[in-house]
C-alpha cells in the first residue's frame, strides 16, 4: 500500500471512529439542550443544502478529482464553529460536551448533502472528514476548559472572552489547513510547503471570514439567545450567493482559456490534446518546484496557450511540434502567441511567459522555463500514454537533458523527470526511470 493511502486513510479512520462516538454518547446518555441542538443542526443543514458544486482549482490542474478545489458551504462551517464554540445562551452555561457536538455536525452535514448526492455533486470525502476532525478540534479545546468555570473565572465575559474563542478559530483554522495540505500531499506527492501555502492564503480570504463569523454567533448566542441565529446567518448566506457568483465568474473564463487553448487543435496546428498535456505537466513540475497560488494559475494558463502563435502561420508546423524547429522560428511563434495573448484579457504575465518560452533558459522566468521543457517533452515523446511508449518518453527525456546546457534548465528537466517517474498526470506518458 501506498504511504499516502496509509495517510488518507488514517484521516478516514479518524474522522469515522469520531463520529461514531459523536453518535454513541447521546443515544446513551440522551440529548443536552435538545432546542439548542435542533437549532444548530438546522443552521448547519441549510448550510449543506445552500452549498453548489465546488469548482475547479484550475482547468487542468493534476489533482485527484477528490482533492480539486475549497468546499463553498461557509454558512455550514460557521454554523458548525459557532456550536463548537458555545458557551453559555442568553446568559445561562450550557451542558452540550464535546461528543454531543460532533454527532450533530455530522448528523446536518449527512443529511445535508443528500441532496447533492442524488444529483451526482456530493462533496469530497475529504472535505468531510476534515470537518469533523477540525469542528472536534475546536470543541476539544473550548468545552472542557468552559464546563469547568476557568474560562469565566479567568477572563470574565467581556473582550478578553471574545478574543480567546478568535484565538481558537485560528487555531482550528491553521489545523484545517495542516491536514488539508496533509492530504494533497497524499494523494498527488507535491512538495507539502507550496500545498499549505496555498491553504494559508485561503485562510485570508473567505476562510477569516467564516471563522470570524462562527465567534460571532457564539457570541450573540451568548448574549441574545437562539434568536441570534438568523439575525447572523443571513449576511453570511449572501456573502455564500455572492462567493458562488464569483465562482461562476471564474469557471466562465478558464473555459474561454480552454476553448482558445482548443483553436490550435481544431486549426490542425497541433495534435489532439497536446495543450492540455502540457499544462496538466507544467502545472505538476511547477507544484514540485514550489509555485503555488497565482504563480500556478498563470503558469497554467500560459500552457495551455502556449502554441496559439501557430494560428498566425501560413504553413502549419508539421506536426505542431515546434521544439524540433529553429531558435529563430520558435522565438517568432512565441512573439506572435504573446500578441494574440494580450488581446484575450488574461493577465499581462502569462503574456510574458507565451513570449518567453523559447528564449534561452538563463534570461527566461521560471514560468517559461517549465512550458518550454514541458512543451518539448510532449513533442518528442509524440504525447503518447502507456507502458509501450516508454521507451520513446525515456528518449525525450534523454534529449531534453543534452540540450541543458542552453535551452533547457537543469533543474526543471530533473523536475519533470521526477513527476514521471511517479506517475505523471492522467493522459501523460509515466517513465520508470532505472
Amino acid at each position: 500500500m501506498r504511504p499516502g493511502a496509509v495517510t488518507v486513510g488514517a484521516v478516514y479512520a479518524a474522522a469515522l471512529l469520531l463520529g461514531l462516538a459523536g453518535f454513541g454518547s447521546p443515544l446513551w446518555y440522551g440529548v443536552d439542550e435538545p432546542a439548542h441542538a435542533l437549532a444548530f443542526g438546522t443552521l448547519i443543514l441549510l448550510g449543506e443544502l445552500a452549498r453548489r458544486g465546488a469548482p475547479r482549482h484550475t482547468v487542468a490542474a493534476p489533482l485527484p478529482e477528490e482533492a480539486r478545489g475549497r468546499e463553498p458551504a461557509p454558512l455550514a462551517v460557521a454554523g458548525s464553529l459557532a456550536y463548537a464554540l458555545l458557551g453559555a445562551s442568553a446568559g445561562t452555561a450550557t451542558t452540550h460536551g464535546v461528543l454531543q457536538i460532533v454527532a450533530v455536525v455530522v448528523a446536518a452535514c449527512l443529511a445535508g448533502i443528500v441532496p447533492h448526492i442524488a444529483r451526482g455533486r456530493g462533496p469530497r470525502l475529504d472535505h468531510l472528514a476534515r470537518r469533523v476532525l477540525t469542528v472536534g478540534f475546536a470543541a476539544l479545546c473550548f468545552q472542557p476548559l468552559y464546563n469547568s468555570g476557568a474560562v469565566v473565572r479567568h477572563l470574565g465575559q467581556g473582550p478578553p472572552y471574545a478574543l480567546f474563542l478568535l484565538l481558537l478559530l485560528v487555531l482550528t483554522a491553521l489545523c484545517d489547513a495542516v491536514l488539508a495540505a496533509l492530504v494533497l500531499r497524499a494523494r498527488t506527492g507535491f512538495p507539502y510547503g507550496p500545498l499549505l501555502r496555498d491553504e494559508l492564503r485561503a485562510l485570508l480570504g473567505i476562510g477569516s471570514a467564516v471563522c470570524a463569523t462562527g465567534a460571532v454567533i457564539a457570541l450573540g448566542v451568548a448574549a441574545a439567545g437562539l434568536w441570534a441565529l438568523p439575525v447572523f446567518a443571513v449576511p453570511l448566506l449572501l456573502t455564500q450567493l455572492s462567493f458562488q457568483r464569483y465562482a461562476a465568474v471564474r469557471t466562465v473564463n478558464r473555459q474561454t482559456i480552454a476553448s482558445l487553448a482548443r483553436a490550435t487543435e481544431i486549426a490542425g496546428c497541433t495534435p489532439p490534446g497536446h495543450a492540455h498535456r502540457v499544462a496538466a505537466l507544467s502545472t505538476a513540475v511547477g507544484r514540485e518546484l514550489g509555485l503555488s497560488g497565482t504563480e500556478l494559475t498563470v503558469l497554467e494558463q500560459a500552457a495551455l496557450m502556449h502554441d496559439i502563435g501557430q494560428l498566425s502561420l501560413v504553413d502549419p508546423v508539421a506536426g505542431g511540434a515546434t521544439a524540433l524547429l529553429p531558435t529563430e522560428e520558435q522565438r517568432r511563434i512565441a512573439l506572435l502567441g504573446g500578441e494574440v495573448v494580450r488581446r484575450t484579457g488574461v493577465p499581462a504575465a502569462v503574456a510574458v511567459v507565451v513570449e518567453r518560452q523559447a528564449d534561452p533558459y538563463r534570461e527566461q522566468p521560471l514560468p517559461a522555463r517549465i512550458v518550454r521543457a514541458v512543451n518539448a517533452y510532449d513533442d518528442l515523446a509524440g504525447g503518447l500514454a502507456g507502458g509501450e511508449h516508454a521507451g520513446a518518453a525515456l528518449d525525450a527525456l534523454e534529449r531534453l537533458r543534452l540540450g541543458t546546457a542552453r535551452d533547457y534548465h537543469p533543474d526543471v528537466v530533473e523536475c519533470l523527470a521526477r513527476v514521471l517517474a511517479r506517475g505523471g498526470t492522467p493522459g501523460v506518458t509515466s517513465v520508470v526511470l532505472g
